[in-house]
């Protein structure tokens, strides 16, 4: 693609408006309540959300993971502790989530500490999957280079015979992880590129002050 037609793509946003008196005092409500509208928006994947997370000397790596619930602790998600992410998150417990649902010309950035979920709560989630998708991540060695597709393939077979007539046990190397959010911007796109940002950001354990971001 030429770079001049590059330096062109540009979209006017209008779509609606963010202000602070519309939103709710509690972020995390004002989530709950884009996410819903997301949902009824009938945007793909409105839980894909971008984790970004770095290196102790701050090497940042950033990929799309699926949010697996939300409360008043944070923003929860699943992967295997032995990942790339998970290797940093040992290190470096700040991270960042972003949600992008362009349809909508909404997005969201939240950015806080990284802990891991109870071992009883990942359990539970855990054997709540497709019993494929257990086995899958026993299969993978995420993030480790193999020797071919059929490497893994091979091993995926092996254990579905293995464990076709019994509980596909949760590996030690797998399970849940908590974002406790410390800032969380809303974005709504506004036309000529003056977009509304509005974010809250946590004063104390329990309170959060709303400000407005210039675009």
């Amino acid at each position: 693609m030429d770079q001049k037609d590059i330096e062109n793509l540009r979209q006017d946003y209008n779509a609606a408006s963010l202000n602070e008196t519309d939103v709710d005092a509690n972020p995390m409500r004002q989530f709950d309540k884009w996410f819903n509208e997301a949902i009824n928006f009938k945007v793909h994947e409105p839980n894909a959300m971008t984790l970004a997370t770095a290196t102790h000397d701050g090497r940042p790596s950033a990929r799309i993971v699926l949010l697996k619930g939300f409360n008043d602790e944070g923003f929860k998600f699943y992967t295997n502790y032995l990942s790339r992410k998970g290797k940093e998150i040992s290190k470096n417990p700040l991270g960042a989530l972003v949600f992008h649902w362009g349809d909508m010309e909404r997005q969201i950035r939240i950015e806080g500490t990284i802990d891991k979920l109870d071992r009883d709560y990942s359990d539970k989630y855990f054997h709540s999957r497709p019993k494929l998708s257990q086995i899958g991540a026993v299969a993978s060695p995420q993030s480790q280079e193999i020797t071919s597709r059929e490497e893994l393939e091979q091993r995926m077979a092996q254990l579905e015979i293995e464990y076709a007539d019994s509980t596909v046990p949760k590996p030690s190397f797998w399970g849940g992880y908590v974002l406790r959010p410390r800032l969380i911007e809303f974005w709504q796109g506004r036309s000529s590129r003056l977009h509304d940002r509005i974010v809250y950001k946590k004063t104390d354990n329990k309170n959060w002050k709303i400000v407005r971001l210039a675009p």
